[in-house]
C-alpha cells in the first residue's frame, strides 16, 4: 500500500461577518488541502487552516504549503500509507514544528487509509464513545448589542453553550458583555476566550470580575511564553483557566500539568500536528484529571469530520467543542455539510474514512492556483 501521489492547493474562503479577536479580525480562511493518492486507486484529503497569516501561530498558509511540498511530500512518495505511525516519526525527523503543515498530510493519511480498509476513522482510533458533541457558540461580532442577537438567535435554534472572544476591549467592557448574556440567557454556558490578549495583572481582575456569572473557563488570559504568569493565574482563580496556543506540543503539555498552570486543555488537531497527536494530548489530560475542549479554526466540514472522529472517540472531550466553522463560512467547498441540531455537531456516522468528498468546481474557485503535484 504505497504513496503514489501527493497534491497541495491553497484556498481562501471569506466569513460571512468579521471575527474579531484580541489579536486580528478575520475576515477571511486561509486552507492548506492535501490529497493523497494510493498506489491503490484510492484517495485522502487532509486540510489546515490558518487566521491572519503567522499571526495567531508561528505558521502560515504559504510556510505549510512550501513545507509539504518541498521539505516532506517528495519524501514520503513509495513509502506504505498503512504505516502511519511511522511515518508521522519520519516526517518530525525531516521537518522541526511545522505541526500544521504535518496534520494536513496525517489526516490525509487517516482519510486514505479509512477508505481502503472500508470503515470511519473513529473505528481506527478505537471505536466510538458518542455521536455527537455540544457545540459551544464564539461570540465575536464587535458589540454588546451584535453579541446578545447571535446569541438569543443560536439558543433559539437549541444551542447553549457560549464562548466570548475578549481581549481586545477593556476587562470592564468584557464583564459587562457577559453580565449582559448572562441575564438575558440564565441558564446558559458561558466561557471566555482572550486569545493572550492580556497581561497578568489584567487577567487576574479578569478572573475576579468574570467569576460572579459562573464561567466554565477562562482561556488563554496571557501569551503562550508566559508560563510564569500563566501559573499565577490559575492558583489564585476560582474560574477553571484553559491552555490553548500554550498546549503547542507534548512537551508543552507535560509542563502546564507540572506547573499546575492550567486545569483545561483545549485542543486543536493542526495545532496537535493530527489525530495522533491530539490524542497523546487527551491522555495527558486524563492522567492529569483534566477534561478537554475541542477548538475551532473555522476548518471546512472535511477537517470539521475529523475533529469529530477525534471528538466521538475520546472520552476525555467533556466540554464540548466550537465547530461551527461551516456556519460562518461563505461558501463551503465539499459536498457534504456538517451536522447541526439542536445545540449540537453530529457525527456523520458509518462513511469510510472521514466520510467527505471535495467539491473540485468551488475548489478552484477559491484557489490561489493550480494544484501543485509530488510524485
Amino acid at each position: 500500500m504505497k504513496i503514489k501521489r501527493i497534491s497541495t492547493l491553497v484556498v481562501d474562503i471569506p466569513l460571512t461577518r468579521p471575527h474579531v479577536m484580541s489579536l486580528m479580525t478575520v475576515k477571511e480562511v486561509n486552507y492548506l488541502f492535501v490529497r493523497i493518492e494510493g498506489d491503490n486507486g484510492i484517495e485522502g484529503w487532509g486540510e489546515t487552516t490558518f487566521l491572519g497569516g503567522p499571526t495567531w501561530s508561528e505558521e502560515s498558509v504559504e510556510g505549510a504549503a512550501a513545507v509539504v511540498n518541498k521539505y516532506v511530500g517528495p519524501y514520503l512518495i513509495g513509502k506504505d500509507f498503512t504505516q502511519i505511525e511511522h511515518l508521522r516519526h519520519f516526517m518530525e525527523q525531516l521537518v522541526r514544528g511545522n505541526h500544521f503543515a504535518l496534520a494536513a498530510i496525517e489526516l490525509a493519511l487517516w482519510d486514505l487509509l479509512g477508505k481502503t480498509r472500508g470503515v470511519p476513522v473513529y473505528d481506527l482510533l478505537g471505536g466510538k464513545c458518542r455521536d455527537k458533541v455540544p457545540m459551544s457558540w464564539s461570540l465575536a461580532a464587535g458589540s454588546i448589542e451584535a453579541d446578545l442577537k447571535e446569541a438569543e438567535e443560536m439558543t433559539a435554534k437549541g444551542n447553549f453553550i457560549f464562548k466570548f472572544k475578549t481581549g481586545l476591549k477593556s476587562v470592564e467592557e468584557d464583564a459587562q458583555r457577559i453580565r449582559c448574556v448572562r441575564e438575558a440567557l440564565p441558564k446558559a454556558w458561558l466561557r471566555a476566550d482572550a486569545n493572550q490578549g492580556w497581561n497578568k495583572a489584567q487577567a487576574l481582575r479578569a478572573c475576579a470580575l468574570f467569576e460572579p456569572y459562573n464561567l466554565d473557563f477562562i482561556e488563554q488570559p496571557v501569551p503562550k511564553s508566559e508560563l510564569d504568569a500563566l501559573v499565577c493565574i490559575n492558583q489564585r482563580s476560582n474560574v477553571p483557566i484553559m491552555a490553548d496556543e500554550s498546549l503547542e506540543s507534548i512537551q508543552a503539555a507535560s509542563q502546564l500539568v507540572k506547573r499546575d498552570a492550567v486545569g483545561v486543555f483545549g485542543i486543536k488537531l493542526c495545532k496537535a500536528g493530527g489525530l495522533l497527536g491530539g490524542k497523546r494530548l487527551a491522555a495527558i489530560a486524563e492522567g492529569a484529571g483534566f477534561p478537554c475542549y475541542v477548538g475551532s479554526m473555522f476548518e471546512t466540514p472535511l477537517c470539521n469530520a475529523a475533529h469529530l472522529h477525534f471528538c466521538c472517540s475520546t472520552p476525555q472531550v467533556s466540554l464540548g467543542c466550537e465547530l461551527f466553522g461551516p456556519m460562518l463560512l461563505a461558501d463551503q467547498v465539499t459536498n457534504e455539510m456538517t451536522g447541526f441540531e439542536n445545540g449540537y455537531v453530529l457525527l456523520d456516522d458509518g462513511k469510510p474514512g472521514f466520510g467527505i468528498t471535495m467539491n473540485e468546481a468551488k475548489l478552484k474557485q477559491y484557489a490561489r492556483s493550480d494544484y501543485y503535484h509530488i510524485q
